[in-house]
């Protein structure tokens, strides 16, 4: 059954409103460190987002948006790569906008260190995804400070990890990039 464009955007939206007048109900991450980020993703990678493309999935019950990026530096995964395609689960196809809670923010033009692991994702095949969250992105940014990355999940409460922390990595402060590169680097073995 496909609704009309215009059922779909009313559902869309108390959706969105309800989520958005009920943050408890919102999606809950437990805080992962560094060491929890690298182990158990297969790849991470700094780059640059060059495009993004939304479609629905094959039985068209959401909608996917595949994210592709120019690779500066591979940390950890297949070191050749200097372009890689991921998908996430959300996006917008004409007037309908599926939007992930706890879904990481890509823009193109923009620079992230971004943590991949092969998932499937809505019943679809394994694919590349970042399968943390906002967690799994670190976006650079140049605020005068000299060049910094920040997780996302900065914007998001996390429940506190085994350690009892509840900040994610660099907190507010954020990590100099070429600290996080190498961190990134002895966590996945390569020094």
């Amino acid at each position: 059954m496909r609704l009309s464009p215009h059922v779909a955007r009313s559902v869309t939206t108390l959706i969105v409103t309800f989520l958005a007048a009920n943050p408890a109900s919102a999606t809950t991450l437990i805080r992962q460190g560094l060491d929890k980020l690298t182990e158990a993703n297969e790849a991470v990678v700094h780059g640059q987002v060059l495009d993004i493309h939304s479609y629905w999935n094959t039985d068209h019950s959401m909608i996917m948006t595949d994210v592709h990026v120019g690779v500066a530096q591979v940390l950890k995964g297949d070191k050749a790569a200097r372009e890689i395609t991921f998908t996430l689960l959300g996006g917008a196809v004409g007037d309908v906008t599926t939007l992930v809670i706890g879904g990481p923010d890509l823009v193109p033009g923009s620079e992230y260190v971004l943590f991949l692991n092969r998932e499937r994702l809505h019943g679809e095949r394994a694919v590349l995804t970042v399968r943390d969250l906002i967690q799994g992105a670190f976006e650079i940014a140049d605020l005068g400070a000299g060049r910094r990355a920040y997780s996302q999940a900065l914007a998001h409460g996390l429940l506190p990890d085994a350690r009892g922390l509840s900040e994610p990595p660099g907190g507010t402060e954020g990590l100099a990039v070429d600290e996080l590169l190498t961190q990134i680097r002895q966590l996945a073995g390569d020094r």
